[in-house]
């Protein structure tokens, strides 16, 4: 009984001792809780900035949605001249028309959301050539 009563006793005094930590100040909590993104909606003024420039080039959608399957061929899907050349003779409308609405394990717009019709055309350009 004695042991545990020092016990205590100690574990409360090291609780009670412990420095005042100054970054949990009302500045430094809202700092921290604050979102690590944002979220842009067509149409709002505030998020003006996160607009994109501009379309983007179709090697800078390959990088970015594309090279995850079409870099490593996962899934069955085309890397290489000779994968590409089966798809290109059924003509570039009907490979566009499967990237953007998706065929077979590709899904629709190749998981590039927020990509153009215009930007997937690049991007599958960019592909057949290299």
């Amino acid at each position: 009984m004695k042991k545990l009563s020092a016990a205590l006793l100690l574990l409360s005094t090291a609780a009670v001792a412990q420095p005042y930590d100054n970054s949990l100040t009302e500045e430094a909590i809202k700092q921290r809780l604050q979102p690590i993104g944002s979220v842009y909606l067509a149409g709002a003024e505030s998020a003006a900035a996160a607009v994109p420039a501009g379309p983007r080039s179709g090697e800078q959608v390959y990088q970015a949605s594309c090279f995850a399957c079409h870099g490593t061929g996962a899934l069955g899907a085309p890397k290489t001249a000779d994968d590409w050349a089966a798809r290109l003779a059924k003509g570039s409308e009907v490979l566009l028309d499967h990237a953007i609405n998706g065929f077979n394990a590709m899904p629709p717009r190749g998981t590039c959301m927020d990509c153009s019709d215009d930007e997937i055309a690049a991007a599958i350009e960019f592909m057949t050539k290299n």
